[in-house]
């Protein structure tokens, strides 16, 4: 009767050192796709900023330089007419890259989307089990 009992025991130990191992994986690999997650998400915004501060530099370069050559071929005539149409011009464009970068910060996807849809999957399984 007595390694009945024994028995049981080392088979709950066991199964209890099962559960604590599969809780201790399941953890790791949260947390490794959080870490993964991160790692993007760094990624992702420090190639952004590259490419915006590239794109910045670029256009602000050509547009003094496109300024500059328009008032010098419209020097004699209509000077003042073409600086500010210019200066309307860069204004617009300048106000229409504001209000679409505000729309891109305001639609960017969650973040830690992925690692949130896996700890709700794991949830929903564990509810599940009867």
């Amino acid at each position: 009767m007595t390694e009945e009992i024994s028995g049981g025991s080392k088979g709950l130990l066991d199964s209890l050192g099962t559960f604590a191992a599969t809780l201790a994986a399941i953890v790791q690999t949260r947390l490794e796709l959080l870490s993964v997650d991160m790692e993007e998400d760094r990624a992702h915004y420090l190639s952004l900023l590259m490419l915006v501060l590239a794109a910045l530099f670029c256009l602000g370069v050509g547009a003094v330089l496109a300024t500059i050559l328009i008032v010098v071929v419209f020097w004699d005539t209509q000077r003042i007419l073409v600086l500010g149409l210019l200066a309307g011009l860069f204004l617009t464009g300048g106000i229409a890259a504001w209000l679409f970068a505000m729309h891109k910060i305001k639609t960017r996807p969650r973040i830690f989307a992925a690692s949130l849809l896996e700890l709700f999957k794991d949830r929903q399984q564990l509810v599940s089990k009867p």
